[in-house]
């Protein structure tokens, strides 16, 4: 995280998250870094359904694809961006339990999304919270060095 925070303030971009499944911790691991607030711009935790349509992710998409999917991942990740005016907006959505045990991510950014599928497998939600939050960064840093 150190690193993508000082990649962020060198560029003067931002960033917000709409996080489900991962309940907010990959905000709260950006903010354990020495100036993440001069990139973060905001962040919700949009556990429930509702609250992503609040939000102003598509009910339509989430009845068509699913609350889990990449769509509804994308929604999340636009309408962050947008709604904070941030350089990069980052949507999560998932399943860390049953057997279908997949995150959906997706990183906006002017226009673009970047899309990942985690699979979690068997992993207690802590573990597959950071294996998430690590691919999320490595993505992240690839996207923004481009």
């Amino acid at each position: 995280m150190e690193e993508l925070v000082k990649i962020l303030t060198e560029r003067n971009e931002t960033i917000a998250f709409m996080e489900s499944c991962t309940g907010g911790f990959l905000a709260s691991s950006l903010t354990d870094v020495e100036g993440a607030s001069n990139v973060l711009k905001f962040s919700a935790v949009t556990y429930a359904t509702e609250y992503k349509i609040k939000m102003g992710v598509d009910e339509e998409i989430i009845s068509k694809y699913s609350v889990y999917s990449i769509e509804t991942a994308r929604e999340m990740a636009k309408n962050i961006s947008l709604f904070a005016s941030s350089n990069y907006g980052v949507g999560v959505t998932g399943n860390f339990s049953g057997d279908d045990r997949k995150v959906y991510v997706s990183i906006f950014q002017d226009g673009t999304y970047y899309d990942l599928v985690i699979i979690t497998d068997n992993q207690k939600r802590n573990d597959a919270k950071r294996v998430v939050l690590e691919k999320v960064v490595e993505k992240l840093k690839k996207i923004i060095k481009n």
